[in-house]
Parts: C-alpha cells; sequence; structure tokens
C-alpha cells in the first residue's frame, strides 16, 4: 500500500512515526513546506520518502493524507488537483472540514472524485494508541473496500471506531482534545503527590502508571467504572471520602461541560 501524508505537523508526524514502526507493507512518501520538520521525520524513520512538492507526493498513492490545518485544505487540493484519480482514496484529518465541503472543493478545482474520508486521529498515534474516528459520506456496498482499507490503516495506529459524520466532531472532543484532559489531570494528580512528599519525576511516574493501570483494568475485564470503583472503596476509607470531595468540588459536571464545549 501507497500511503502519501501532505502536511509535516504534529498530527502527521505523529501518523507516519506510528506506521512506520508498525506497518510493515506500507510505502509512505510525506510532502510538507518545511524542510526541517520533513528531515525531523526521515531522521526517526529512514524508510520513508520526503518531498517538497504534492503533486509529485501523491502520484502513486492510493491513499493521501491531507494532514494540514482546515484553512489550507483547498490550497492542497488545488495543488495536487493534477494527478489525483478517482481510484484513489482521499482523507482529510482537518478538524471541521465537512464532507460536503471537500467535495465542493474538488468540484471547484474540477478534479477527479476519489473516494472522501474525514478522519480524525490523536497524537497517540505515533505510539500506537491512537484512537481514531473514520466517516465517509459513501457507505454503499461498493465503498465498503474502501472502507475496510482506511480503517485497516489506521488500526496499525491504535483503535478505530466507524461513525456517522456527526459523530467525528463529538468523537474529537472526547478523544483528541480528551488526551489534553487525561494529560492536565495527570498534571494535578503529580502535584499532589509532590504536596505529599514525593520529588516530581517519581510523582508522575505513579500517576502514568496509576491511568494506565485503571485503563487496562476496564479493558481487560469489560467492567463499568462505577464497578471498578467499588472494589476499591471500603466503608469509611480514604477512596470514598476522596471521591465525595470530588462530588462536592463538581468534578463530574465540569468535566461535561469541558467534553462539551466545542458543540
Amino acid at each position: 500500500m501507497n500511503v502519501t501524508v501532505i502536511g509535516a505537523g504534529n498530527i502527521g508526524g505523529a501518523l507516519v512515526r506510528g506506521w512506520s514502526k508498525k506497518g510493515k507493507d506500507i510505502n509512505i512518501t510525506v510532502s510538507g513546506v518545511h524542510m526541517n520538520k520533513l528531515n525531523k521525520i526521515k531522521d526517526d524513520c529512514p524508510n520513508i520518502e520526503i518531498l517538497t512538492d504534492d503533486a509529485q507526493a501523491i502520484k502513486d498513492a492510493d491513499i493521501i493524507i491531507i494532514a494540514v490545518k482546515p484553512w489550507q485544505v483547498d490550497t492542497v487540493i488545488n495543488d495536487i488537483k493534477a494527478n489525483l484519480k478517482s481510484t484513489q482514496i482521499l482523507v482529510s484529518l482537518a478538524a471541521g472540514v465537512t464532507l460536503e465541503q471537500l467535495e465542493a472543493m474538488l468540484q471547484a478545482h474540477q478534479c477527479e472524485q476519489p473516494s472522501l474520508f474525514y478522519v480524525i486521529p490523536n497524537i497517540a498515534a505515533e505510539f500506537c494508541e491512537s484512537m481514531t474516528f473514520i466517516s465517509t459520506a459513501d457507505n454503499s456496498e461498493t465503498n465498503t473496500p474502501n472502507i475496510n482499507k482506511v480503517e485497516e490503516l489506521f488500526k496499525i495506529v491504535g483503535d478505530t471506531f466507524v461513525c456517522p459524520e456527526k459523530l467525528v466532531g463529538p468523537g474529537m472532543l472526547m478523544a483528541s482534545c480528551g488526551i489534553a484532559y487525561v494529560m492536565r489531570f495527570l498534571r494535578v494528580q503529580t502535584e499532589a503527590g509532590v504536596e505529599m512528599g514525593f520529588y516530581p519525576p517519581d510523582a508522575l511516574k505513579i500517576a502514568i502508571q496509576t491511568m494506565k493501570g485503571a485503563a487496562e483494568l476496564l479493558h481487560q475485564t469489560g467492567e463499568h467504572p462505577e464497578q471498578a470503583i467499588d472494589r476499591v472503596t471500603t466503608p469509611g476509607g480514604y477512596t470514598i471520602k476522596g471521591l465525595n470531595e470530588m462530588d462536592h468540588a463538581g468534578f463530574n459536571s465540569a468535566v461535561i461541560r469541558v467534553f462539551k464545549t466545542g458543540l
């Protein structure tokens, strides 16, 4: 499979590094305007090809990944229109750029119509732990092979969720913005550890392992979080007192408000 990534920023770089680690049968080309960013990715992933010509980069691509800012998508499409083919798959990672808008851009530039996908991964793709949301306007049986190809590609760098386009935005809030919220919680937990006497690196290590352990426990057991919580809350113990403090501070409603800020 030949994959071209247009854009060498945070998310494009994360995907390339993840695919480079585990994508045994993927030939990766990265195109961008900043040679310093391209060279940095090339240093990490010697097996990839780097170019500064988007049109040349997509020439032999099976899947084209547009990993640029939303306002740059139209420019990219204009740059690649000469070599864009209907047999290719075009995946946009630009948050908020709908499939309808992508189709309109292609029509405005008189491009051939590839199979279009709107996909939102997160930066954990670099370590093959992304949560990626995948949508396409064409859910017909004729497009099923392309849906399978896109899902197979992104499964290499984590878990995937194929969904209607209307759920991609909420998914981004949960998993892409959400990764920052999780990190903020880890920072606060670390600060609490320091206040209680741990050195910062030790407190962070404890917080990270605790988060990993909690997530893996739910993943392996399939338990609802409240079931797992009940296993560590003894009557009159520290855990239930801490949980009640979180409730008193409005933790649950605050977190829900945070995730809904983009809706």
